[in-house]
């Protein structure tokens, strides 16, 4: 179900508002898993190394996106020789059905790992009708 109530932007719509060209820094799309329950939809974006300071959340036209920055990890005192593990900004767009209630989203950051909240609206959670007879 969730794949109908919230999917990922198309690519060439997120090329187009990425600013990475002039900001000389990568971006990557952040690892996510999406679940859902009768009253919400929940996103978990892995983020490593992103504060909650410095992660941003914007809901536009439908389109949520997720930002994180990235601080520099050096260690002072040593000059890396090596590397695997490369740093980058994220960046992450979803188009949001009309079953989330926009003004109730919410989302908390913790240990690298972003989770955003989206309730669904009352008319579109399940319900019980009963049957009655004539």
């Amino acid at each position: 179900m969730a794949s109908k109530e919230l999917r990922p932007a198309e690519k060439k719509e997120i090329r187009a508002v990425r600013p990475e060209e002039t900001t000389g820094v990568p971006y990557f799309a952040p690892q996510v898993d999406i679940y859902e329950t009768t009253d919400a939809l929940t996103i978990v974006a892995d983020m490593p190394g992103v504060d909650a300071s410095d992660v941003g959340i914007d809901l536009k036209d439908n389109v949520l996106t997720l930002q994180g920055r990235v601080s520099k990890a050096e260690i002072e005192g040593f000059a890396p020789l090596y590397r695997e593990y490369r740093e980058g900004n994220y960046y992450r767009q979803f188009i949001i059905s009309e079953i989330v209630d926009q003004e109730k989203i919410n989302a908390q950051m913790s240990k690298g790992v972003l989770q955003v909240t989206l309730p669904k609206i009352d008319r579109a959670k399940p319900r019980k009708i009963e049957v009655k007879t004539a």
